[in-house]
């Protein structure tokens, strides 16, 4: 961006106030109440968003469940040429999306305009292209019967979606379901609900029938349990903390409801002495600090071989101090600010209490002063097993350097030492090490000499509590479908 284009989004471009999308039109909140959206670089209201609660959510899905059978009757062609063209809408309108992002997020406007926007457009046409290529089978039972199987859409569904990738998360939880021949109600995070309110927008212009799609937005103990709870979902999926997780599959037991969750990490990165060492500082570090460390694989345990340990921690140091803090839409920065006022004061409490319990920042260590909610990249060493910085998520540019011996069986332990299990890394010259250490941790997706790799074809999803199923790939289409068999009598 040019420095008078720049300038020319200095003000903030949403309006004074949103609604939820609804019927494939925009309504208010049957309540007539709206809450503030803030943004992460000063704390001040961007606008006012629609504060639905269970009332607003009833009539999305009855919204979703008028559309739902003739959706469900569309041909795969059909949806696939849907899903295109909101790729192409998605495409047409990459720069005010990724402007958006940047505001409602704090991310820099850098990694919107080359990760976030691209991939998400990326997703729809992966799964235009996927559910082409799905398929059932036919099979002789004996002489006289024949089977086959066929794949069915699950009906209504309820996504609930994070705030880390706003636009992302929504491709990755909409790509399938409408692929599929699902209906949809999505709740986007109370903290960035404004890209997910746009896309309702681009997929009215792409030509979707009223009620496929509908976006409610809100609270989560509000609209988010509504949403989970209700009879009328025939399949919740849902990102976010391993907390809320776990309410989220409580509240589904009712009418036992399919589910699917993306949960939380506390992701080990393991660098071996015969490592390049180059590529595992720089590697490392973007394995934490990427996207603010507001990553559910973040590589927040960082196990370094004690014969590497001094070099490497220490250059993982310098990348931290060399990174520019500042608002998303500077196209300098690097790293903006944490999403919210309440995810900055956690961050930093887990910062004091590491500290506290004796710890030491080589790197950062605390906020930022000034206005917005700024932390600074920081690793820590000296930390202990039983520290709340090694046991729990921190969600923050926070790593945790760890020295060890020998690659073996006590590595291996202390890596998979975790409640969570979604990703992890190992950075070795000797690739059947590299592959050996892969096997043995208890994780769902492992990089070797390289870290945050993601492709629409790879399913991703975690071990243990970082959730149940997989996004991404075929295997995301199965969350959104039943397999009916049928025998027949010749």
């Amino acid at each position: 961006m040019n420095k008078v284009e720049f300038l020319s989004v200095t003000k903030s471009p949403f309006a004074e106030r949103y609604d939820n999308f609804i019927g494939g039109k925009f309504v208010a909140p049957i309540s007539g109440k709206y809450f503030d959206n803030a943004s992460p670089v000063t704390g001040q209201i961007v606008c006012k968003i629609a504060r639905s609660d269970a009332q607003d959510v009833e009539a999305a899905l009855d919204a979703a469940h008028a559309a739902k059978a003739a959706w469900g009757r569309t041909s795969v062609a059909e949806r696939a040429a849907m899903l295109n063209r909101i790729a192409d809408r998605m495409e047409d309108n990459l720069e005010r999306l990724a402007i958006a992002e940047t505001w409602d997020n704090g991310k820099p406007i850098r990694e919107t305009r080359a990760a976030d926007i691209p991939l998400a457009i990326d997703h729809f046409r992966y799964f235009a292209g996927a559910i082409r290529a799905q398929e059932g089978s036919i099979g002789e039972i004996d002489h006289d019967t024949v089977a086959y199987h066929f794949h069915e859409p699950l009906g209504v569904v309820g996504q609930i979606i994070p705030w880390n990738f706003p636009l992302l998360m929504a491709a990755w939880k909409l790509g399938p379901a409408l692929a599929t021949g699902c209906t949809v109600v999505l709740k986007p995070a109370e903290e960035t609900p404004l890209t997910a309110l746009r896309l309702g927008e681009l997929i009215q212009e792409a030509g979707f029938p009223d009620g496929v799609v509908n976006i409610v937005t809100g609270f989560g103990e509000t609209a988010g349990a509504a949403l989970a709870a209700h009879s009328g979902v025939d399949k919740v999926a849902f990102t976010g903390s391993t907390e809320v997780g776990k309410l989220i599959l409580e509240a589904a037991t009712n009418d036992l409801k399919k589910v699917s969750l993306e949960l939380g990490g506390k992701s080990p990165n393991v660098v071996l002495r015969d490592a390049d060492l180059d590529l595992a500082i720089k590697g490392t570090a973007n394995a934490i600090f990427f996207n603010h460390g507001q990553c559910c694989c973040a590589g927040s345990r960082l196990f370094v071989q004690e014969s590497i340990f001094d070099k490497l921690v220490g250059g993982v140091a310098d990348e931290a101090k060399k990174i520019k803090v500042g608002p998303g839409l500077d196209p300098r920065t690097q790293m903006g600010p944490m999403v919210s006022e309440s995810q900055f004061s956690r961050v930093c409490g887990y910062l004091e209490s590491g500290l506290a319990e004796g710890a030491k920042a080589v790197a950062g260590g605390g906020k930022l002063k000034g206005n917005g909610y700024f932390v600074e990249p920081t690793v820590l060493v000296d930390t202990k097993p039983d520290m709340k910085v090694i046991r729990e998520e921190i969600f923050g540019p926070v790593v945790a350097a760890i020295p060890f011996k020998e690659l073996n069986d006590d590595l291996v332990r202390a890596a998979n030492d975790t409640i969570y299990g979604l990703a992890a890394g190992v950075w070795t010259k000797d690739l059947s090490k590299a592959h050996s250490v892969a096997g043995k941790l208890k994780a769902g997706t492992v990089w070797i000499n390289c870290y945050n790799i993601f492709d629409a074809a790879l399913p991703f999803g975690g071990y243990k509590q970082s959730g149940w199923g997989r996004e991404m790939g075929h295997d995301a289409l199965d969350l959104y479908t039943q397999k009916k068999a049928v025998c027949a009598a010749l």
